[in-house]
């Protein structure tokens, strides 16, 4: 069993908008845009990061806007719902705020003794605040939510799975633990974690596989502190069998990525070094940041990608 993982790093997820998506996260939200910047693989489209107010790791929230994408299909092998941790009895104040935004999907219930609110984002992405008592992580707190309010972070993600078996193993080897079942769905959890450290599995055979697009969860990223641990888990991965790719900088984390048996794509992120290498805390997420391979392509991109809520129009 491995003991570097320590929990969620980000979520990264698909949408349709860039604007209606940094809207939705800041706004409606209350989160923090804590960089703005560019798909590596595809520099025509943002990569948005939303967080506290440094994105410390198990806090951070990430898109990819291709504009107009159809929505995905939700079903098997795929993050279901991302679970965000609020302070007990928050949950009124976000009924009260989510529907007064028109937020869709809004259905209220109690899962291993947990309070939660469901709801979906603008591309019908799965989300759900669950009260956890004694969250004692930093919050940011903007446009209206207040301490007693704001998201603490991740409490960590649901996987829907055709089935859960080999997933969970290997979940367990990652580090993480089995602590009950509910109703179907595994609940695992990662002791000593940083906050984002449950996983649960919900296992549904008779459904068909996801399909990528707005609103699907394209990886869930769990975190490391620094890129020696991370090849410590790299070999002990690819020595059980997995097919991990090389490192790969990702200017503010270094990443690897291999699928699970269940289809989900994970990655392996580093703490270091953060969204600060390139910005002021107190003005991140204001600037357009590229990767030095696009730094080229600056004058075009500032053309062509669609400005944001609270950017120079």
């Amino acid at each position: 069993m491995l003991n570097q993982i320590k929990g969620l790093h980000h979520v990264t997820s698909m949408a349709a908008s860039a604007r209606g998506n940094n809207h939705f996260f800041t706004d409606t939200l209350g989160l923090r845009r804590v960089k703005k910047t560019v798909n590596f693989d595809a520099p025509d489209v943002y990569h948005l990061y939303y967080g506290d107010e440094v994105g410390t790791p198990g806090s951070v929230m990430t898109y990819f806007p291709f504009p107009h994408m159809a929505r995905g299909r939700q079903g098997t092998g795929e993050v279901g719902t991302t679970l965000f941790s609020v302070p007990e009895g928050s949950l009124g104040y976000w009924q009260d705020r989510l529907a007064k935004a028109n937020v869709d999907g809004l259905k209220a219930d109690e899962a291993f003794g947990n309070k939660r609110l469901h709801f979906a984002g603008p591309d019908g992405d799965g989300f759900a605040l669950v009260e956890v008592k004694d969250d004692a992580r930093a919050q940011w707190t903007a446009n209206g939510v207040g301490e007693d309010q704001a998201i603490r972070g991740f409490q960590g993600a649901s996987l829907r799975l055709a089935d859960e078996g080999a997933t969970a193993e290997l979940l367990k080897f990652m580090g993480y633990h089995e602590v009950d079942r509910q109703d179907g769905v595994l609940r695992l959890g990662m002791p000593g974690g940083n906050g984002a450290d449950v996983i649960d599995i919900e296992t549904m055979p008779n459904i068909s596989g996801a399909r990528l697009g707005a609103g699907s969860v394209h990886h869930i990223a769990f975190a490391v502190e620094n890129r020696e641990t991370q090849l410590e888990v790299r070999k002990a991965l690819m020595d059980t069998g997995h097919q991990v790719t090389p490192v790969i900088d990702r200017d503010y984390f270094w990443a690897i990525y291999f699928r699970t048996p269940g289809g989900v794509l994970f990655e392996i992120a580093t703490n270091e070094p953060g969204f600060d290498r390139d910005e002021d805390t107190a003005h991140l997420g204001e600037a357009l940041k590229l990767p030095s391979q696009h730094a080229h392509l600056r004058a075009t991109l500032e053309q062509h990608l669609e400005p944001l809520d609270g950017d120079a129009k």
